[in-house]
């Protein structure tokens, strides 16, 4: 077998323990339901599970350790994952998330949207970087461990997070823009997402 049989049972309820931990992804599939419906949730979660495809692979590759020993990469990255999340930020507090003339989220850019903010993700890097290779048997081939262990994070993380911006797309339904509900929505995701980002940058 490509991976150990009790590795792969260990590795499942924790990969599927951080799939439903709250973090940007998450939030970001929940922001885009509400702006786009469910099939932009959905979209948006694709979106994340095709940057963690790349996080996955370049840390199989031993690219991803490479960028984790170069402190400057590293703050590259930081860097363009909090002034992505600021600037969803404002684009949020900015833009009714359901009706009236609110413009809605089309589920193309919901998946680019969200490639970016996964690809900029430094805890997502750190994840990969930390956690996986803990189940990964040097004695195997790596990169094939690596794929097996990422596909079925991302797989977890696609469904979970495609839920959630489904259960966001089917309240989008109820909310009409302007109201007091639509706008407390609205700052409230402006905000966590000004928080993540402020959290990136410090």
């Amino acid at each position: 077998m490509i991976v150990d049989p009790v590795m792969l049972l260990a590795f499942i309820p924790a990969g599927l323990a951080l799939n439903i931990t709250p973090g940007p992804d998450m939030l970001f599939c929940l922001a885009q339901g509400l702006k786009g419906g469910p099939r932009a949730g959905w979209a948006a979660s694709t979106g994340v599970g095709l940057g963690g495809v790349v996080h996955v692979t370049l840390a199989g590759l031993g690219l991803g350790a490479l960028v984790a020993a170069l402190p400057g990469a590293f703050d590259v990255i930081r860097w363009v994952g909090a002034a992505y999340l600021a600037w969803i930020a404002w684009k949020t507090l900015r833009t009714p998330l359901a009706g009236g003339d609110a413009p809605a989220m089309t589920p193309a850019k919901a998946l680019r949207q969200g490639f970016v903010v996964n690809l900029t993700n430094p805890k997502y890097i750190l994840f990969v970087l930390a956690f996986v290779p803990q189940f990964v048997d040097p004695a195997r081939a790596v990169l094939p461990q690596f794929l097996v262990f990422g596909s079925l994070m991302i797989l977890g993380g696609l469904v979970v997070n495609g839920l959630v911006g489904q259960f966001a797309g089917l309240l989008r339904k109820r909310l009409q823009g302007g109201t007091r509900t639509e706008r407390t929505l609205r700052y409230l995701c402006a905000t966590l997402f000004g928080g993540l980002a402020l959290r990136l940058a410090i």
